[in-house]
């Protein structure tokens, strides 16, 4: 049972939020779902079993920028063999490698990547579909963040066995230091590699932000360390100041932007008064006052800030004036840490780094979607209704909706789409997901698919989906 201090909150903000929600609950109604499997004839999927595996499955769009990073890096060390006539210079190689550290490092900046989504999302509807369609992937931009880290840890090893030769051939050359460190580097770049494998991050997702993280901090404080050292050889041998060295220097300025990135979202570290609303034994809903916020934003939460993060889309709060008052989010039972958080309420939260735009932004590119949604995966699609910007037709299949997450979020759902699905799979079974998408599509004319949900019935839906020529999209391990 909650603490006494953790009612005491929630018993003080249910003032608050029921008086802001007054004018918006309207008794709406889910309506009786008239839909019968067999009246739906789903199209033959495109292609054949080998060219949809391909298509769809090997040279996803992740794949692909990981892809046209690698490549511009396999050019560039042609480039570099040509330059020396023969084996790079360690120089090259170094730059080679802070540079694709600095891209990897950006991609995983709040601020940049938020850039990347309104530039994205920035064309007309009078653009031509397919072209929408595009750049709708942009949720994919973990793979320019792999690929470009990739490479600069294999920049890396090349470098290390660069001067580790040159050291070998003539102690004069090489400072022992500086091996040492970057022997040391190599050995944190392949926790991060190894850690960072989609079906490591998958099982052992605790360890993997761990790993990322430590090792990260680690390699950053080595990888200065190692570059003062070296750019201190390098001024000496050219009789320059240091200062004067690190100027003109390259790397010097890939470091920074670097170790910016990071330093940037952890000053953003605050700790926060939280508002719980207990929806039912499976959700709870948590009120933040601290700031307003816009629509298609989510925010990263922890208890633990050194060992484990969680990002949860925000939901704008109003009051009875129609004014945005702050935010919530909704957690669901998924693991430890959302089963300890609805158990026990906290009333105090750790955030970081800038709000962060998802994969529903790009909904803001089409004309018309339909929005399928499972369990709790209706709380990121409840900043969607609440902007408006987009016409949408709702599937939402869960269990129990009203005793399990409350009558308000159902009014949300409902006042989006008076028409909505909302499939009770207690009273009706599971839904054939498929079928129930298509029919909603077909009805609505929609231009594309947004599905959240939990990772198996994403990959079905998308997957069915696109293989019928309808463009549709879902969260990915990376985005």
């Amino acid at each position: 049972m909650p603490s006494p201090s953790v009612m005491n909150r929630v018993k003080e903000d249910e003032e608050r939020p029921a008086a802001a929600r007054t004018n918006s609950l309207r008794k709406l109604s889910p309506k009786p779902i008239d839909f019968k499997p067999s009246d739906v004839i789903l199209p033959r999927m495109i292609g054949t079993d080998l060219t949809r595996y391909l298509h769809f499955h090997f040279f996803t769009t992740y794949r692909k920028i990981f892809s046209v990073i690698f490549t511009a890096n396999i050019i560039a060390f042609f480039f570099f063999i040509s330059k020396a006539n023969g084996v790079p210079r360690a120089r090259d190689v170094m730059t080679a490698a802070s540079a694709n550290l600095m891209v990897a490092m950006l991609f995983r900046q709040e601020l940049f990547v938020n850039l990347l989504y309104e530039t994205a999302t920035c064309v007309p509807h009078s653009f031509p579909l397919f072209i929408r369609q595009r750049l709708a992937k942009v949720y994919h931009y973990g793979g320019a963040h792999s690929g470009s880290a990739t490479a600069a840890v294999v920049w890396f090893l090349f470098y290390t066995g660069l001067i580790t030769r040159m050291y070998v051939l003539d102690q004069t050359t090489e400072n022992l230091a500086n091996i040492v460190m970057s022997f040391a580097l190599v050995a944190m770049f392949i926790v991060i590699l190894v850690t960072a494998h989609p079906r490591f991050r998958y099982f052992f997702h605790d360890y993997f932000e761990a790993g990322h993280r430590f090792a990260g901090w680690i390699a950053v404080a080595t990888f200065w360390a190692h570059g003062g050292l070296r750019a201190k050889y390098m001024a000496n041998q050219a009789g320059i100041p240091i200062a004067s060295f690190l100027v003109k220097s390259p790397n010097f300025w890939f470091f920074c932007i670097s170790t910016a990135c990071s330093v940037i979202s952890w000053l953003q570290l605050r700790r926060r008064d939280v508002y719980p609303e207990i929806l039912s034994n499976h959700a709870i809903r948590l009120h933040f006052k601290y700031r307003t916020i816009k629509p298609f934003y989510g925010i990263k939460f922890s208890d633990r800030p050194l060992y484990e993060w969680h990002a949860f889309a925000t939901i704008p709060e109003k009051d009875d004036n129609g004014h945005v008052i702050g935010f919530s989010i909704v957690v669901s039972n998924a693991g430890d840490w959302t089963k300890r958080t609805i158990t026990d309420p906290p009333t105090k939260l750790w955030t970081r780094g800038f709000p962060l735009h998802g994969v529903l932004y790009t909904s803001r590119l089409f004309k018309r979607i339909v929005v399928v949604a499972t369990g709790s995966g209706i709380g990121p699609c409840l900043s969607l209704f609440t902007a408006k910007s987009t016409a949408c037709r709702i599937l939402w299949s869960t269990p129990n909706p009203e005793s399990t997450y409350g009558p308000e979020i159902v009014q949300s759902v409902l006042e989006a789409d008076p028409d909505a699905v909302v499939w009770n799979t207690k009273t009706l079974g599971r839904p054939d997901l498929i079928s129930l998408t298509y029919w909603l599509v077909q009805q609505s004319q929609a231009e594309a698919v947004f599905t959240i949900s939990n990772r198996a019935a994403t990959k079905e839906v998308v997957y069915a989906m696109n293989t019928r020529g309808i463009a549709a999209y879902g969260a990915i391990f990376d985005s």
